[in-house]
């Protein structure tokens, strides 16, 4: 069975914070079931050796020895005054050269990784109540029937007033509801990573200094948790009951299931840290495409074309495509991957299931690269004349119109049955107004 899991398995594993180079503990022998289930586990490069002075958890200073300039460190606001000085950025080849050998150093060390190991890694290292998950499942219940509310009483009337097309009075609600949701999440994020004590966005790595296992959650970080561990819960429900059914609604699915995992599994194992950056660097790109595309719906309404909206639309479709590629696809690989695969491994050389979120990450990494290629495939088109204007490329209805004229004419010479003209707006087997 494939490795799962990275940890030490034992009492304390968690909680060695040795810099690289620190000697302390070193030789040590460990005593009792922490030392047998810490055996041949992979140390940070550098170290000095696997031993802690505090081989059990102990109060914070219980320990006579300090353990390097990581002691104190950033595990909340307001964190120890021993920080070390931020890391400079790395560049794409030291991420693949560092994270590469960080991960194969893993895979050799990790000689007993399998369900097993999984499985009591879990036990000793997860804090997750059931209580927690209950009120998640409510808040995704709530998510669902605010946003029938708002789509009832508020965006689809307004969208009767304003007189949108047909087609675009169907999409509004949706992207209104996401627009409002996104823009609320990223500012509270940019709360958190600007306006509070949190070093996180320009020192990835210190993410994890000073992380213990079960340590407490700062209080609005669990409450930024909350609001999208059920958000995703909901989203889930939505993309196949709620939302229009585009090309990549599938892959949209799994996405919502991976998020929903990494936010979850973060929170269990406390870290939620790195989860803050995570979520900050893609919310961003959401409200940019929510707000792009409520403009290309209200710039036909009441039968008059809006020039207005129509700038906005084209305007917010480029700041879209270059911030997709940096905060996804520049910042995200720099300053999240880099930390979770090299970083963590410093502070934490028996960090628990480094695998399995390293593994979430990169399928994550690799549905932005997915979507970016719908970015690129929209400015080809637009750069060789096959559209005039900005359009969701993932939506049928877009490729639909294109055929409009031809399948009048076909149809006026040949009269098809009713069935089959129905057929032709199913796709892939699902009624594009998602009564599945």
């Amino acid at each position: 069975m494939s490795c799962l899991s990275h940890s030490g398995g034992g009492r304390g594993g968690g909680e060695r914070l040795l810099p690289p180079g620190s000697s302390v503990g070193a030789g040590r022998a460990r005593r009792g079931r922490a030392g047998e289930a810490a055996g041949g586990r992979l140390l940070a490069p550098g170290n000095g050796g696997e031993g802690s002075p505090c081989p059990r958890p102990a109060p914070r200073g219980a320990c006579a020895e300090p353990a390097g300039p990581w002691a104190g460190g950033g595990g909340g606001s307001g964190g120890g005054s021993a920080m070390p000085p931020p890391e400079p950025m790395p560049g794409y080849g030291q991420l693949l050269r560092r994270g590469y050998g960080s991960l194969a150093e893993a895979v050799r060390g990790c000689g007993d990784c399998g369900w097993e190991l999984s499985r009591r890694t879990w036990a000793e290292n997860a804090h997750l109540g059931w209580g927690e998950v209950l009120l998640c499942g409510l808040g995704a219940l709530g998510w669902t029937a605010l946003r029938r509310a708002a789509v009832r009483s508020l965006f689809r009337p307004f969208g009767e007033w304003c007189n949108l097309q047909p087609k675009d009075a169907a999409k509004m609600p949706e992207s209104a509801w996401k627009l409002l949701f996104y823009t609320l999440s990223w500012s509270y994020g940019i709360y958190l990573l600007f306006f509070t004590d949190y070093p996180f966005f320009y020192d990835p790595p210190s993410v994890f200094y000073d992380w213990k296992k079960g340590m407490d959650v700062p209080t609005d970080i669990a409450i930024a948790y909350l609001l999208q561990c059920s958000f995703y819960g909901h989203s889930i429900y939505a993309t196949a009951y709620m939302d229009t059914w585009r090309k990549d609604s599938v892959v949209m699915l799994l996405h919502h299931v991976v998020t929903l995992t990494l936010i979850a599994f973060s929170y269990a194992f406390r870290y939620h840290n790195v989860g803050i950056l995570v979520l900050f660097l893609h919310d961003v790109n959401d409200v940019q495409l929510e707000f792009t595309k409520l403009n290309v719906y209200f710039k036909h309404r009441g039968g008059v074309y809006h020039r207005l909206n129509d700038v906005i639309s084209n305007i917010g479709c480029l700041t879209f495509s270059v911030s997709w590629f940096w905060f996804r696809l520049y910042w995200f690989p720099l300053k999240v991957l880099y930390a979770t695969c090299y970083s963590s491994l410093q502070s934490v050389p028996n960090i628990p299931f480094y695998f399995f979120f390293n593994a979430l990450l990169l399928v994550l990494t690799l549905m932005n690269i997915y979507w970016f290629l719908y970015i690129v495939l929209f400015v080809a088109k637009v750069l060789m004349g096959q559209m005039q204007e900005v359009n969701d490329v993932r939506e049928y209805d877009v490729e639909d119109s294109k055929k409009t004229t031809t399948a009048k004419k076909k149809e006026a010479g040949l009269q098809l049955p009713s069935a089959l003209k129905e057929g032709m707006h199913l796709k892939n087997g699902l009624v594009k107004d998602k009564r599945l």
